[in-house]
């Protein structure tokens, strides 16, 4: 069946290295031993690889040094709730494809779960920078959100602007706020709600690190895809539909829900890299 793909945008790997993999275990890679750039070198040299250390998980490629990465995506409909989501990830990597190999079949390279916290895709070097959600940001701020019961309450007596995102009106919030003034406001919700109603609001302090940044460059984005800058590269990270990762993805690879990752030829002979993650069956009354 012909695939309609729509762009993400695109990455760079100066280092000729690309990986693709959970976002939200990337900064573990240097904790356990070996940095990812260099353990993702030499699956690249290999030609190409899965890589897996503890929650760790990625795949790592060859890639072209010296030009943007095309990132597209096909879709199907979400059981959740019948909206696009991802079904083929695929991402130019700017080499022709290897001239003694049959490029009518595709070459397995492993499977990877969808990870609750995200994917990310982007040079190898580059990540091994990359700030997770208990690191510090670059910048020195965050972003402050409130909801729940008595979200229009803190409202009227605190003020701050619905932070909208695709599909959704958003939470209240600011942002773009030094540290330590987000500390102070976020504290002053929680006594505010802590005296006059005991619970009925969140209050959360999203520091700017890569983590949340790449999250926040894909609010607006149907697919929640967004591209920030992570070591001086062009990174993409895709953030999933939580209620349909509950449905398709929950478990991940402890439940056995993972999806192939394979090289393989465009019509251009060109190699590209593929995640190939299967329609939902609605006819399945298990699921």
């Amino acid at each position: 069946m012909h695939e309609t793909f729509v762009d993400l945008g695109t990455v760079d790997a100066p280092s000729g290295v690309l990986v693709l993999g959970m976002a939200g275990w990337i900064d573990h890679w240097r904790e356990l031993g070996q940095p990812l750039s260099e353990r993702a070198g030499a699956a690249a040299a290999a030609g190409g690889g899965h890589l897996r250390d503890w929650l760790c998980e990625v795949v790592a490629v060859p890639a072209a040094a010296d030009r943007p990465l095309r990132v597209r995506a096909s879709t199907s409909p979400s059981p959740f709730d019948e909206e696009p989501a991802i079904a083929t990830l695929e991402i130019g990597l700017g080499l022709p494809w290897p001239g003694p190999v049959d490029r009518s079949v595709p070459v397995p390279l492993g499977d990877l779960p969808v990870d609750r916290c995200g994917t990310v895709i982007g040079d190898a070097a580059g990540l091994d920078t990359w700030t997770g959600m208990n690191g510090e940001p670059a910048d020195g701020l965050a972003d402050v959100f409130y909801w729940g019961r008595y979200a229009d309450d803190a409202h009227a007596e605190f003020g701050g602007g619905r932070i909208a995102q695709h599909g959704v009106d958003g939470p209240h919030g600011w942002l773009d706020l030094p540290l330590a003034e987000a500390a102070a406001r976020a504290a002053e919700l929680t006594a505010w709600c802590d005296r006059l109603h005991g619970r009925g609001l969140m209050v959360s302090i999203d520091k700017h690190t890569d983590d949340h940044r790449f999250r926040r460059a894909g609010w607006h984005h149907p697919l929640r895809a967004g591209a920030i800058e992570v070591g001086g590269c062009r990174v993409l990270g895709v953030e999933w539909d939580q209620g349909d990762h509950s449905i398709r993805h929950r478990g991940e690879r402890d439940a056995g829900q993972v999806y192939p990752v394979t090289l393989e030829a465009d019509e251009a002979g060109e190699t590209v890299l593929r995640w190939t993650i299967p329609p939902h069956d609605f006819d399945d009354g298990d699921e």
